[in-house]
């Protein structure tokens, strides 16, 4: 597995994960394994707190790399490739530590995946988003943003491929934030910072109650939350953000 094609740079807490294959960051198998390697050894480092995936040069993603698609004639292969396909967003979505998308230029097919498999997300000015499977005799995509528009929008933008630009998506509210470009990656290390200020363990269970209880009716969803809540109650992290408020100083975690 090649290093090379995600750069991972790890300072006070926040780690910057960076696409690197020039010129449009493809996403291919190498690029997959990589990803996968390093939300799963995030979800265990202590010293990755929150992260921040960005693409190198003006563009966040062009999608999968179509000089690398599976032969459906070799059995298994394309199973093998779908598989590790799901797992690279699965991998960012389980991560246990947050993860800000700072969508740098066009986020394209599989790079729209990338940035909806992320809990945060902010773009340049320059960001636009799009669903082209339509354009190369591919089908996919629905599942990972149907969540975000309407039923209506959903399907425009799978039947069409239009690309839809970041204040779009701003208007629509579902991105966090639009910035100029030179400005995107420190905003979002900005944000990864504060976040990772707060309670390690506190933010491994609202991570893990942002996910479930979309799955979840309201009612259920509310109890779950409550059991977190509880389980925090009896930690050291939730004493110290108790102690500190009422002392009006910074907490100090430890993550237990």
């Amino acid at each position: 597995m090649s290093a090379d094609v995600v750069k991972l740079e790890v300072a006070d807490g926040v780690a910057l994960v960076t696409l690197n294959r020039p010129p449009v960051n493809a996403v291919n198998r190498a690029v997959r394994d990589r990803l996968i390697q390093i939300f799963d050894e995030a979800t265990d480092r202590d010293d990755i707190r929150c992260l921040v995936l960005t693409g190198q040069g003006n563009i966040f993603s062009a999608g999968a790399d179509l000089k690398q698609r599976p032969d459906p004639s070799v059995p298994g292969q394309y199973w093998d490739h779908n598989r590790v396909t799901r797992e690279t967003g699965n991998a960012i979505r389980e991560c246990a530590k947050p993860v800000i998308a700072a969508v740098n230029g066009g986020a394209m097919g599989a790079g729209f995946g990338l940035m909806a498999s992320c809990d945060i997300f902010m773009a340049s000015e320059n960001a636009f988003f799009s669903m082209p499977e339509i354009d190369v005799g591919l089908a996919g995509g629905a599942a990972m943003i149907r969540e975000f528009f309407s039923r209506s929008f959903a399907r425009r933008i799978m039947f069409t491929g239009d690309r839809i630009p970041a204040a779009e998506l701003y208007r629509l509210g579902v991105i966090d934030s639009v910035w100029p470009q030179e400005e995107l990656v420190p905003a979002a290390m900005k944000m990864a910072a504060r976040i990772a200020e707060k309670s390690p363990l506190g933010i491994k269970y609202a991570k893990n109650s942002c996910n479930f209880v979309e799955l979840m009716s309201p009612k259920d969803a509310y109890r779950f939350e409550q059991n977190f809540t509880y389980e925090l109650s009896k930690t050291e992290d939730a004493k110290e953000a108790r102690t500190a408020q009422l002392e009006k100083r910074k907490p100090v975690f430890k993550g237990r």
